[in-house]
């Protein structure tokens, strides 16, 4: 493994060391903007360029001129002030005075994740309007937040998942020194930070990396454009790039996990897969601050693999988004069965994804049209998040919908409890914890004109699964599109809002101290269903928790297990008043044996505690 630093870095006051990976090049010059003439870069091995100059500050702006023809901005860049095509600019990472020297970081088994996009979460749409609403996540019990990237990409509006500078911090969201002070007063709150990044491909505009080396493989595809060559001729430089970010973003910006993205579509056949030799890296710099750095995949393949010790013939990632547990919700919940919910839907799916996370481990899919999957019986709860919303399932919907839109607000609190219940680790998607109705958006702003064509008509394709008219729809270039996706916020103005606050705020902090419910022990739990009506039991030593979830549209009667050992006492019920609902019907405590009637839609937890 090829390991060299491939940004600026200050050697001494005012002496920078310039690098660039370059092997197509014959000849790299330095261009500063501040310097009459190009400076001449020395070739190292392996196709990398070097370069110390005096008298640079932080701000200079710089290009990189190859064979002294055309020159474009640094694949490294860490700062992109006026955008992508634009000149690089010099900053400091170690300038920034940090603050969190006692944060020891939360277990990843304790985690509640609330994911976020910085521009529509806050009014202010930067890292400073995420920080000014801490407090406000620190009251609901939040104590890991997981950011939608933030690699610069082209324009002011965007998913994050078109990056083109993947070392540069978006500069219309406040840049590197803002992100840093982010992260540092979350720690200082008791918050984790998250940060979702991407190598499985570059975005569209303002990628100029393969003019400098063979970033890119002609071998495999991806439905976003070019893999990256992770196993290629020259993939060792390619390598050493996406573990140079990684290890950035932890050492130098204290992130503490990163969410890989779409990992299925990172293609590498080598001897050593790149995610093994990410976690194996991470493990590295874990020693070097004393704080864990998780790994976090995501993919649709159900395969643990991914997470799977490294000795066990796996990539020994810690976690990966488990996206069965949403599927089957949301067709339980909405009915709808079209293109790859074609395979959920049946009650029973939803016993097995509260208790094994994966629905599918080596079962038919009839949308796949083939089998797919293995069992998780190996890995532990807590290597698997899960949730009922997330940017990609409400956001890759034609009009944005949010579940409580397509639903109802009985049934929202319902299917927040029912995640909660789980042995895995929750997450939350930006403003569900309120009932946020406006919907989140698919959105873009490239400068040319006829990539925001092409991001039209690949919609509009991809929603024919799903859609027979979307002439009504919103176009994902439309400032509509990114200003329709803010959060509405409001909570005290709207009595609706005030409870689904309250009661998810009552929901984490159940998850977080009841001694049932905050282990993620999946042998310890029990889940029988009649029709869509389910019956769930977890316990850990004398400590036992009975729930009564129920998705049907009439009032249920659930006949207590005999099992239960002593008095169990209420401790949730959805129907609750004071939780908007219409009114318990179910007793305060339990007896073996007996009936207790819950409500329609609602949800109830007993426990001897």
């Amino acid at each position: 493994m090829i390991d060299k630093t491939i940004f600026p870095v200050f050697l001494a006051d005012k002496t920078c060391e310039f690098s660039v990976w370059s092997p197509k090049a014959q000849q790299v010059n330095l261009l500063v903007d501040a310097m009459d003439k190009p400076i001449p870069m020395l070739k190292h091995d392996f196709g990398y360029w070097h370069m110390s100059v005096e008298n640079i500050h932080e701000g200079t702006r710089y290009r990189y001129q190859i064979n002294n023809a055309e020159s474009f901005p640094d694949p490294a860049s860490l700062s992109q002030p006026e955008g992508v095509h634009e000149a690089s600019e010099v900053i400091d990472l170690h300038d920034y005075h940090w603050n969190d020297n006692t944060w020891g970081g939360i277990p990843f088994k304790d985690m509640v994740i609330y994911e976020l996009h910085t521009g529509t979460f806050s009014e202010e749409g930067t890292f400073t309007g995420i920080e000014n609403k801490l407090e406000y996540l620190k009251e609901l019990g939040i104590n890991a937040i997981e950011i939608l990237p933030v690699a610069q990409f082209s324009g002011h509006r965007n998913w994050g998942y078109d990056g083109v500078y993947p070392f540069a911090v978006q500069n219309t969201y406040g840049g590197a020194r803002k992100l840093m002070e982010l992260v540092d007063t979350c720690h200082q709150k008791g918050i984790a930070v998250i940060l979702d990044v991407v190598y499985n491909h570059f975005g569209p505009e303002g990628n100029y990396v393969g003019n400098f080396g063979h970033y890119f493989s002609e071998k495999y595809s991806t439905p976003w454009g070019q893999p990256i060559n992770f196993d290629g001729e020259y993939s060792d430089g390619v390598r050493n790039y996406v573990v140079q970010n990684a290890l950035m973003w932890c050492r130098d910006f204290h992130i503490d996990g990163l969410r890989l993205d779409a990992v299925h579509s990172i293609y590498d056949f080598s001897a050593k897969h790149i995610m093994q030799e990410l976690t194996e890296k991470l493990a590295e710099a874990s020693q070097q601050t004393g704080r864990n750095h998780y790994l976090i995949a995501e993919s649709h393949l159900n395969d643990v693999r991914y997470i799977s010790p490294i000795s066990s013939g796996g990539y020994g990632l810690d976690a990966q988004w488990s996206d069965d547990f949403h599927h089957v919700i949301h067709t339980l919940t909405t009915g709808e069965r079209k293109s790859y919910y074609i395979d959920f839907g049946e009650p029973d799916q939803l016993s097995k994804a509260m208790k094994e996370a994966f629905v599918f481990d080596g079962q038919y899919s009839e949308f796949r049209k083939k089998s797919y999957g293995n069992s998780t019986v190996r890995n532990p709860g807590e290597q698997f998040i899960i949730f009922n919303q997330n940017h990609d399932q409400v956001g890759n919907r034609l009009h944005g919908d949010r579940l409580i839109s397509l639903t109802d607000f009985e049934t929202a609190k319902v299917v927040a409890g029912t995640m909660f219940l789980t042995p895995n680790v929750p997450m939350l998607f930006m403003g569900e914890e309120y009932g946020e109705r406006n919907p989140f958006y698919y959105f873009v702003s490239h400068l040319d004109s006829h990539l925001n064509h092409l991001v039209r008509e690949g919609r509009k394709q991809e929603f024919k699964e799903f859609y027979a008219d979307f002439e009504d729809a919103i176009e994902p270039d439309s400032p509509n599109a990114f200003g329709k996706s803010k959060l509405s916020w409001n909570i005290e103005s709207s009595a609706e809002k005030k409870a689904m606050f309250d009661y998810y705020r009552r929901l984490i902090h159940l998850r977080k101290t009841h001694p049932v419910l905050n282990r993620t022990n999946k042998d310890q739990v029990k889940i029988s269903n009649d029709g869509k009506s389910f019956l769930l039991e977890r316990w850990h030593e004398k400590h036992r928790l009975f729930a009564v979830i129920n998705f049907e549209d009439e009032a249920n009667t659930a006949k207590v297990p005999q099992n239960l050992h002593g008095e169990m006492k209420k401790i949730l019920d959805s129907a609750d008043q004071k939780w908007n609902g219409s009114g318990e019907t179910s007793p305060g405590l339990l007896e073996n044996g007996t009936e207790l009637k819950v409500q329609k839609n609602s949800l109830v937890i007993y426990s001897n505690k």
